[in-house]
């Protein structure tokens, strides 16, 4: 079976780069090859294909999502059922809206769209914040893909998008671009310049110009009482588990593998050195963690160290280094991405290499106790 995605090999949005690399994490279960066809128009959709291997013919089986980089840019001859939010996380909480969404719209025959944003909000109406997130682009992109979201729209967002007044809003995107038959939304969403309109004002628009508004209840929100705040304090405190729990998947980190000290192989225990270009990306607590490794194109066990290495180098600067178990390719320069399963302990400054070493024995044989039992 072979996935045929037209896309062309880079993909700008704005100042940033999506890369293939996450077009390989559509490579799960029984898909076992990926072909590339450039050139192609930039935020084409996917188009998922079935390899007879007999005949080597290609059928479309259908379309998977669609990209799009503005609001300007969505075109569709079918009505919409809309959410909108910054969906920071993807996470259970979210999860129940965008399958409120999907199901919506399987049932009144329309097609389903995300409206997002990049950068954050926050980050732009409050400069001063800096603000790390959970999800790159390319992981939502992902996330929304396997959720099975028909539309995503990932916007600008800028001062001049913030200015619009909620009517603006309502005429101009919902229902000039996106053509809307019903919005669902959280019962204290707020929208329009300052944030003036609310879930009242939504109705009252919807009955003037013939759209369903379906608020979630606080009684919904509270039930599932999980936040991307919440799932940042706890990957900030180290509490993988936690954090893990209300994703609902294994919090992620994506990076190329990039030349360091190679000192870890002087002892016994080389490692890939980790360079995360989206300085963006919410980077857990220092201290070692038991983590899987997705790496040419096959998962592994491993260690991984974030930190500064206080032991063996006095820079201060923080390094991301994992130590994979029952591997030994050379993979500088090669994508990587590591799922984190458990916090181990601190990071520690021992007396001698020595002591470094004896830590590192137990602390691999926590890792390969815990593959044993989670393979």
């Amino acid at each position: 079976m072979v996935w045929l995605i037209n896309r062309q090999r880079y993909l700008s949005f704005n100042n940033l780069q999506i890369s293939q690399t996450f077009l390989r994490k559509l490579l799960r279960n029984n898909f076992t090859n990926i072909a590339i066809q450039r050139n192609m128009q930039v935020f084409d959709y996917f188009f998922e294909y079935f390899l007879d291997l007999k005949s080597k013919n290609y059928f479309c089986k259908k379309i998977i999502l669609k990209i799009f980089n503005s609001i300007q840019s969505f075109t569709t001859q079918s009505k919409t059922i809309v959410t909108l939010g910054t969906f920071d996380g993807v996470h259970l909480g979210h999860k129940k809206i965008l399958e409120k969404v999907i199901a919506s719209s399987k049932n009144l025959n329309a097609e389903s769209v995300v409206l997002t944003f990049f950068p954050h909000p926050r980050t732009v109406l409050q400069s001063t914040e800096e603000m790390k997130q959970l999800n790159t682009i390319d992981e939502k992109i992902v996330l929304m893909n396997e959720l099975g979201i028909d539309n995503l729209v990932i916007h600008p967002f800028d001062k001049d998008f913030s200015r619009l007044t909620a009517e603006e809003f309502v005429k101009n995107v919902l229902i000039e671009q996106f053509n809307i038959k019903k919005i669902i939304i959280g019962h204290d969403h707020r929208f329009g310049r300052n944030r003036t309109a609310d879930i009242n004002d939504l109705i009252e628009f919807g009955k003037e110009h013939d759209f369903e508004v379906e608020q979630i209840s606080a009684e919904e929100i509270n039930e599932a009482a999980i936040s991307s705040t919440k799932i940042r304090n706890a990957l900030n405190e180290g509490n993988i588990d936690l954090a893990n729990q209300y994703l609902g998947y294994e919090y992620m980190i994506s990076g190329k593998v990039i030349e360091g000290k190679k000192l870890g192989r002087t002892i016994g225990f080389p490692t890939a050195n980790i360079f995360v270009e989206e300085n963006y990306k919410l980077i857990p607590k220092c201290g070692v963690y038991i983590v899987k490794v997705n790496v040419l194109e096959r998962a592994f066990f491993g260690m991984m160290n974030i930190g500064t290495n206080p032991t063996t180098d006095d820079s201060k600067n923080q390094k991301i280094e994992v130590n994979i178990l029952e591997f030994d390719n050379d993979i500088y320069n090669k994508s990587i991405t590591i799922h984190f399963l458990k916090r181990v302990r601190e990071e520690k400054k021992f007396d001698t290499l020595n002591d470094l070493k004896n830590q590192l024995n137990l602390d691999k044989e926590a890792t390969l106790s815990f593959a044993k039992k989670n393979s």
